[in-house]
């Protein structure tokens, strides 16, 4: 499994893999419990089996979204819940945002652990 995930990173171009590769150590070095995996082709960050974030790279343009898992939502009588999804414009170029990264994985992470 390593190999096809590390093969994603490394199977992108220049600045986008350089980007890819430091977000992925920005995320991990968050929270010990983040677990890193390729999920629907893309590398997936999970915290205590919970959706927390992905990496997504199309067309030239790079994202990281963040997950609010479904299981963690209010049940309603007669609504079907889904994850729900934000995600931030990344330009590989600048400087990555370190601190909007940060506060939302934390956020999403206090989510997970309220539960």
């Amino acid at each position: 499994m390593i190999k096809t995930l590390e093969g994603y990173y490394l199977s992108k171009p220049e600045p986008y893999q350089s980007c890819l590769l430091a977000l992925r150590d920005i995320i991990l070095s968050a929270n010990a419990d983040i677990s890193h995996e390729r999920k629907f082709q893309i590398p997936f960050f999970t915290y205590k089996g919970k959706k927390l974030a992905y990496l997504w790279l199309d067309k030239k343009k790079l994202k990281m979204g963040f997950c609010l898992d479904k299981s963690l939502q209010p049940v309603m009588e007669g609504v079907r819940p889904k994850d729900q999804y934000e995600s931030v414009i990344i330009d590989p170029d600048a400087d990555i945002p370190i601190d909007i990264i940060l506060n939302k994985l934390n956020y999403y992470i206090l989510l997970i652990d309220k539960k």
